[in-house]
C-alpha cells in the first residue's frame, strides 16, 4: 500500500506540472511578433468603434493567449451623437439583436483557404452591465474549459498564405456561410457579426497570427487598407479615439 501511495503521488505531481505548464504556456506567454504590419481590407462596412485595440497597447487584451496580441474588438455605433458605453446600468442583460452590429455583414479582408468553421454555439445574452459582468467571469472560466472554441464563440479562420491566418470570432449562429477547405476571394460574405462566446455584447473580435490553432499562435500585427479616389492606398489601425469608418473594400 505505501508503495502504491508513493507511485500516486508521484504521478500526482507529474500531472500538477504538466497541468501548471500547459496553464503557463497559454495564458502567461511574453513577448509578442516584430514585424510589420500585414496589409488587409476592412473585414466590416459602416461606422464601428475600436475597443482593445493594438493602436492604444499591446497586447490590447492583456494577454498573448490564443494568439490575440494584436487583436482588435470592433463594436459597430453607428450615431456620431450618442456615447458607447462599455458598461450600463439598465438593463441588466438585453438580447442580442437590440444591438446596432448584431447581423452585420463580415467580409474577408484577404483571398485565402478555410481551415475552421464553427457555427453551433447560441448568441446568448449581453453581459455589458456590472451584474452580468460578474456572472460573465464565472461563466468564462467554464468556457476555457471548452477550448479556444468555447472562448471564440462561432468563428472563422482563413489561412491567407505565406504563414499568416485571420480569425473571426463572436459570429451570429447560423450565419457562416463557408466551411472548411473552401477557397475565399477578397470581400467575399463569410458571416455575420454575433454575441457568441466569451462576448459581452454584439462585436467582431478580429485578428491575425502564425498558426491556425489559437491555443499555440502568435498574435501578428496589420493594418486595414483603405484606397483612396486618388488611387493610393493608406494604411491604419483603428483606436479608441479613432473609429473605423466604412474603409473601400
Amino acid at each position: 500500500m505505501g508503495e502504491v501511495v508513493h507511485r500516486v503521488s508521484w504521478l500526482s505531481v507529474v500531472g500538477l506540472v504538466l497541468f501548471l505548464s500547459g496553464f503557463a504556456s497559454i495564458f502567461l506567454r511574453t513577448g509578442s511578433v516584430e514585424r510589420r504590419p500585414i496589409p488587409v481590407a476592412s473585414p466590416v462596412q459602416g461606422r464601428w468603434l475600436a475597443v482593445n485595440s493594438p493602436a492604444d497597447k499591446v497586447p490590447s487584451h492583456g494577454l498573448h493567449a490564443y494568439g490575440q496580441t494584436y487583436a482588435v474588438d470592433l463594436v459597430n455605433w453607428p450615431d456620431e451623437n450618442t456615447e458607447w458605453k462599455a458598461v450600463v446600468r439598465a438593463p441588466v442583460m438585453s438580447r442580442p439583436e437590440t444591438f446596432p452590429g448584431f447581423g452585420r455583414p463580415i467580409y474577408a479582408p484577404a483571398a485565402g483557404t478555410v481551415v475552421r468553421a464553427r457555427d453551433f454555439w447560441r448568441d446568448h445574452l449581453s453581459r455589458n452591465s456590472w451584474p452580468a459582468l460578474v456572472y460573465a467571469m464565472a461563466e468564462g472560466f467554464a468556457r476555457e474549459l471548452a477550448g479556444p472554441s468555447g472562448v471564440l464563440g462561432n468563428h472563422v479562420i482563413l489561412d491567407l498564405g505565406d504563414g499568416v491566418y485571420a480569425a473571426f470570432a463572436h459570429l451570429k449562429r447560423g450565419s457562416v456561410l463557408v466551411r472548411k477547405g473552401e477557397r475565399v476571394e477578397a470581400g467575399q460574405l463569410i458571416g455575420q457579426c454575433g454575441n457568441s462566446g466569451n462576448s459581452s455584447e454584439p462585436h467582431l473580435h478580429f485578428q491575425l497570427m502564425d498558426n491556425a490553432h489559437p491555443s499555440i499562435a502568435a498574435g501578428l500585427p496589420f493594418a486595414f487598407e483603405e484606397t483612396l479616389p486618388d488611387g493610393t492606398t493608406r494604411q491604419s489601425v483603428p483606436s479608441k479615439e479613432r473609429p473605423l469608418l466604412s474603409p473601400s473594400r
